[in-house]
């Protein structure tokens, strides 16, 4: 979502918030319900969490650049026993 301004000859600037690319050259004014034009200026972007914004850049470069792993994560390595008994056990 981003902030757009607005202005109505009647009651000046105000702000409304609509999905990126949905804004139109003009709206109602929610005052008077005028015509009010957009003001052309960068949209005001919202900010995100920052680990929404790190887990979506993640995502974003593992499509090319995917991280190479030396283990399974999160796993633990596997415990030896040390009982003598199970030494001929077979290992996965």
């Amino acid at each position: 979502m981003a902030t757009f301004e607005y202005r109505c000859r009647q009651d000046g600037s105000f702000d409304v918030t609509l999905p990126v690319g949905a804004a139109g050259p003009s709206t109602d004014c929610p005052r008077c319900g005028g015509p009010a034009t957009r003001v052309f200026a960068a949209p005001r972007l919202g900010r995100m969490p920052a680990a929404l914004r790190e887990a979506m850049d993640r995502t974003e470069r593992s499509a090319e650049q995917p991280e190479v792993v030396g283990r399974v994560p999160g796993r633990r390595p596997a415990r030896r026993s040390t009982d003598p008994a199970h030494a001929r056990l077979p290992r996965w």
